[in-house]
């Protein structure tokens, strides 16, 4: 589909390097900056088109429909000729119709057979669950309560109590701003609620410690009670308030977390199938060559997870918002497809009731990046996704128990985004970015993979994969296969790039849904 028209090396300092995603689309993206009098498919620009931007090869009337990946990224604000550059100034969007042919799209997924699948060294947990990194994590019930949560985790990272147990990854704390002046009840109560028991009980931590102040909303003795919890040697908790204050709190943290040592560092990897692995599909940072390179190349990974029986998981509902019919043709049922729509509709009342509008986003560096609509936008993040059959639908950090390619309702704003994957349970990140995203998710492990060279040789010390090869022929089924392998490495052990910068201790986001009273 994609016709990547790179000529003569001889010609190459003239000719600029362009791409045509769809024999429908009245627009070409430049690989190279196009100056103005270039010719590009027989077009003359008639102004300078940055690299990752649209060129129009057809005149396009006032109102008409912009044309990319064969579908509609927008309407032309006025006239739009031949050679013009396409972007906020000439194009808009406003509301159309979307076709969803819910399920038509849907057929099986061709899965390996079992004998030949795939393996990787993780950690098989006593309840099944399988991690691929062995952290203890300390909870937070509420923003009171972080400082102390950071000088218990300070005290084993910085001052060598960590070094007779060299299996155990670190002690993280995961502090959020929410937890008291909301409601104790509903949507985002609910949300906080599940985000919490889904780090409590995830297969990247050994050991979990839950400190509270004791005053707040979000009790830690609901939280106990609700999810059927426990105190045991892996699983503690305690207030503040209750304890005696910060120091003696402290200081008992630090014992609770020393008594969860031994059996931590007691855990091994073993060769445990593929199809433990469950990956959050991420972007961030995204510019004009996601849509065509790394997002692509991550959905052919996707789909080469889940024909291994695997578990992949899209996200980011504002940032498929326009593609969503592309996914409810793959629904595996009406049921699933129309439970996607309905997150579409919510969003939409979301938005209105807070005086935004979907398009919103993208944000500037998007744009900067070539990037002038949210449908644009989506159209491109969808494709990591790959083209497997939507198996499920799940609220945001809602556990998942399907396998095989799935939706988690999400915010855009990739914190939150990947807190919500992470808290329903994936072991894995896979993140695309075009502008240059830095961080890290502890307790899993992400892998950054650069959408063009420019960036990749810039950022080499956070990139992981260089998907921007991709432009100079390297095929979305190679490249595919190349994230594919970095997975199950970095799954079974290799650090990740954000892993050995040190990043993932600030990235805990929870989404906050309602008044803060």
């Amino acid at each position: 589909m994609t016709d990547l028209a790179t000529p003569p090396a001889a010609a190459r300092s003239s000719t600029p390097r362009v791409l045509r995603l769809h024999a429908d689309d009245n627009v070409i993206v430049a690989i190279d900056t196009i100056m103005p009098g270039g010719v590009a498919e027989g077009v003359t620009a008639s102004e300078r088109i940055p690299k990752g931007h649209k060129m129009a090869v057809r005149g396009i009337p006032e109102g008409g429909p912009v044309l990319k990946f064969g579908q509609i990224i927008g309407f032309a604000k006025a006239g739009i000729a031949p050679g013009a550059w396409i972007h906020e100034h000439n194009c808009g969007m406003h509301d159309f119709d979307r076709d969803y042919r819910f399920a038509e799209g849907a057929r099986d997924d061709g899965l390996v057979p079992e004998a030949e699948r795939r393996t990787f060294e993780g950690y098989r947990r006593s309840n099944g669950k399988v991690g691929t990194r062995n952290y203890i994590g300390i909870l937070t019930s509420v923003n009171c309560s972080a400082t102390v949560a950071r000088f218990i985790a300070e005290q084993f990272n910085t001052r060598g109590l960590l070094d007779a147990f060299p299996n155990v990854d670190g002690v993280v704390s995961f502090v959020h701003g929410t937890g008291c002046g909301m409601g104790g009840s509903g949507e985002g109560y609910e949300t906080l609620e599940r985000t919490q028991w889904g780090y409590a009980n995830h297969p990247n931590l050994a050991g979990v410690l839950v400190v509270g102040l004791g005053c707040e909303v979000f009790q830690i003795p609901r939280l106990v009670k609700q999810y059927g919890l426990s105190e045991h040697e892996g699983f503690r908790t305690m207030t503040i308030q209750e304890t005696g204050g910060t120091r003696k709190t402290v200081e008992h943290g630090i014992a609770m977390i020393k008594e969860m040592l031994p059996a931590a560092n007691a855990a091994r990897r073993t060769s445990i199938p593929v199809a433990e692995i469950k990956l959050g599909l991420q972007c961030g940072g995204s510019d004009g060559y996601s849509g065509i390179t790394a997002n692509p190349a991550l959905g052919h990974a996707s789909d080469l997870l889940v024909r291994e029986g695997a578990t992949t998981v899209l996200s980011e509902t504002p940032e498929i918002y326009g593609a969503e019919h592309l996914l409810t043709r793959r629904a595996a049922d009406r049921a699933v497809g129309e439970k996607l729509v309905d997150l579409i509709k919510w969003w939409e009342d979301y938005t209105e009731r807070n005086q935004g509008e979907m398009n919103n986003n993208p944000s500037p560096g998007n744009k900067a990046g070539g990037l002038t609509t949210i449908l644009e936008k989506s159209l491109g993040a969808a494709a990591k996704g790959g083209t497997a059959t939507l198996r499920g639908v799940y609220k945001y950090a809602e556990p998942i128990t399907t396998h095989g390619f799935v939706y988690m309702d999400s915010p855009g704003y990739d914190p939150a985004s990947v807190t919500g994957q992470i808290a329903s349970g994936c072991n894995m990140i896979a993140f695309t970015t075009g502008r240059g995203s830095a961080a890290g998710y502890k307790p899993t492990p992400s892998i950054k993979l650069a959408t063009n060279s420019d960036l990749y040789a810039r950022m080499t010390e956070d990139m992981d994969v260089n998907c921007g090869d991709i432009l100079d022929g390297v095929s979305i089924e190679a490249k595919g296969r190349e994230i594919f392998e970095k997975i199950i490495a970095v799954a079974s052990g290799e650090k990740s790039k954000s892993e050995a910068l040190g990043y993932g201790d600030a990235e805990f986001v929870p989404w906050q849904i309602g008044a803060v009273m």
